[in-house]
């Protein structure tokens, strides 16, 4: 008799991981914000249950893995719909959901856990469930930095319905402009007014607490989460995603800012995907289009060359805790490792290593006792403190970048 389907999901990310960097040296694929949520939070909802995490061992700490008698595995470059979900629920134990050569999912007891620990190979011992010639199967997955922004309006949709079915939107202020064909939800506790919202080309939703100051124009899809701030008068294009506790302003276009990050002011920012903790100051701008219109390479820290992306539009990947100063210059297609600050003018190079102090002048090294103390006095101004963990993971960073900075 087959058992209840298992609560308990453990997300790995395999060596997809090396490629989604600078953004997964501090966290697992799976806590990347892609739409709304992130991917852990999309999976945990789609199957009811609680996710722990098979990551690198200097982030298993901070994030450490859940083993239960039965288990759902998880490959969270894969991104959840409908049909995909409806697959992983139909496992039985000993079994996995492929697509082609890759693993999307498995059912695993613990004993199999502890197999794989000491034997790779012990995953082909399972009956093996290919879904790859499935017909109008639609896959989703996150395997570069640039497909967050790239797949970011599909993900806000589906997002969207998932957090607001069979619910009702908190009324709207009849002090504001909206039109379009797609939905608003407000939650309780958001406030707008006096803004111009276009729903002609996607959902908005307003998590709590999420303050759009007056004058702003928003095109969707758009998304604010919890406590995050537009600030008066800014011109957003969507698909853009505010995660929680940031703020925004200035003209921005098919961005994801993942958390707790700040580019509150006048400036450009375009086809960009900005880490947490993270600011840029007034009048940083960034190029998100080459002046012969030609596809955009980005560093690679898995070939440690520049390579293309196949795409004519692509802007700023930075990591978790860079600063650009004041009129910053971003040329087409930067990469910022973690805990960079960078400053002056002119416009620095497009690959700028984690721990990096300078601009288009040069570079020195952002030294690690310093670059704690700014982390922790700003997110002491957000009220969350910086943990031993925390710590150890900026050291390991800073230890284990210092080549690239040479």
């Amino acid at each position: 008799m087959q058992t209840e389907f298992p609560q308990n999901i453990i997300l790995f990310g395999d060596d997809h991981w090396f490629h989604l960097l600078p953004l997964t040296f501090t966290r697992p694929i799976c806590e990347l914000r892609v739409g709304i949520l992130t991917i852990r939070e999309k999976w945990e909802m789609h199957l009811q249950g609680h996710a722990s995490f098979i990551t690198q061992d200097y982030l298993s700490e901070k994030y450490p893995i859940h083993i239960e008698s039965d288990n759902i595995l998880i490959n969270s470059t894969f991104l959840p719909d409908a049909q995909l979900v409806n697959f992983v629920k139909q496992l039985k134990k000993n079994e996995a959901l492929l697509f082609g050569q890759e693993l999307i999912a498995a059912r695993l007891s613990e004993n199999q856990f502890d197999e794989l620990s000491h034997d790779d190979q012990a995953l082909k011992n399972l009956k093996g469930i290919d879904i790859s010639s499935q017909k109008d199967l639609q896959i989703s997955r996150v395997t570069r930095p640039h497909h967050i922004f790239a797949i970011n309006g599909t993900e806000l949709e589906r997002d969207f319905e998932l957090l607001t079915a069979g619910r009702q939107s908190a009324p709207i202020s009849d002090t504001n402009t909206v039109y379009g064909k797609y939905p608003i939800f407000i939650e309780e506790g958001a406030t707008m007014e006096c803004c111009i919202i276009n729903t002609n080309s996607g959902p908005v939703y307003l998590g709590k607490k999420v303050l759009i100051m007056e004058g702003s124009m928003i095109r969707g899809g758009f998304a604010a989460c919890e406590g995050a701030v537009v600030k008066m008068g800014a011109k957003i294009y969507g698909p853009t995603t505010l995660g929680p506790f940031s703020r925004l302003g200035g003209e921005v276009n098919n961005c994801v800012l993942q958390a707790n990050s700040n580019k509150g002011h006048d400036g450009y920012l375009g086809n960009s995907v900005i880490g947490e903790w993270c600011n840029l100051g007034a009048d940083t701008n960034t190029s998100n289009l080459k002046n012969n219109y030609l596809p955009v390479k980005t560093w690679s820290y898995v070939e440690e060359t520049f390579v293309d992306t196949g795409l004519q539009f692509c802007g700023l990947i930075m990591g978790d805790h860079s600063k650009a100063g004041i009129n910053t210059m971003f040329n087409t297609g930067t990469i910022v490792g973690v805990a960079a600050n960078i400053f002056g003018d002119g416009f620095p190079r497009t690959f700028i290593p984690s721990f990096s102090w300078g601009g288009a002048s040069g570079f020195t090294t952002h030294q690690l006792k310093k670059a704690i103390e700014t982390a922790e006095i700003v997110m002491a101004r957000r009220d969350q403190i910086m943990t031993e963990e925390d710590k150890k993971i900026l050291e390991h960073i800073f230890l284990n970048t210092a080549a690239s900075r040479n």
